[in-house]
């Protein structure tokens, strides 16, 4: 069973940056589809940023502030927020997939707080 071990995040102050990261228990190399979600207080889950097939798809809101990165040779995700608003507080989620075995796999979340 994969396992997706997510660490980083906390509180910061509106402007601020964060890291989020995502350790999986085997070769990242392996997924076809690797990114982040978040849910807000409140709302549904909601894409933050994905890496499919060699391209970055982003939530419209997150745009220039947030970049999604592999580090094949940790089997790691990382996430880097920049410019972090009030709105982008949540509880974040990784997500791995392997479109042939129809399997998804999810991080245990991580909150982030932007105060104002």
């Amino acid at each position: 069973q994969v396992q997706l071990v997510q660490s980083g995040g906390g509180l910061v102050q509106s402007g601020g940056s964060l890291g989020l990261s995502c350790a999986a228990s085997e070769s990242i190399a392996a997924f076809d589809a690797m990114g982040w979600y978040r849910q807000a207080p409140g709302k549904r889950v909601t894409v933050v940023q994905i890496m499919k097939d060699g391209t970055t798809y982003s939530g419209q809101s997150v745009k220039g502030r947030f970049t999604i990165s592999r580090l094949y040779a940790n089997n790691t995700l990382l996430l880097q927020m920049n410019s972090l608003k009030p709105e982008d507080t949540g509880v974040y989620y990784c997500n791995a997939e392997n479109f042939a075995a129809r399997r998804a796999y999810w991080g245990q979340g991580t909150q982030v707080t932007v105060s104002s």
